[in-house]
């Protein structure tokens, strides 16, 4: 029990890591391609940067419970899953 606690909290720091990552690389993608959308539409009355603000403020809540299930959430339910299924079943 206590070797579980123990790579739970390691996969744990090392899934950190892997969110931060995402997340940045995931904003900065996103970033590039609002800039892109706003310079190829001349009709747009709002700064660019109110544009991209505005639109990443909206990506940034949806990628967030996104990225934090596919991180976080499923790895873990999964080494959970089968060092259940090797230990008690």
């Amino acid at each position: 029990m206590f070797a579980l606690a123990r790579f739970l909290i390691m996969a744990a720091v090392v899934l950190t890591v892997v969110y931060g990552s995402l997340w940045f690389y995931l904003r900065a993608r996103r970033r590039e391609l609002l800039e892109t959308d706003w310079a190829a539409d001349p009709a747009e009355t709002r700064s660019q940067e109110d544009y991209v603000r505005e639109a990443l403020e909206e990506f940034d809540r949806k990628r967030h419970r996104t990225l934090v299930l596919l991180v976080y959430a499923v790895p873990l339910c999964l080494v959970t899953l089968i060092v259940y299924l090797t230990n008690f079943h």
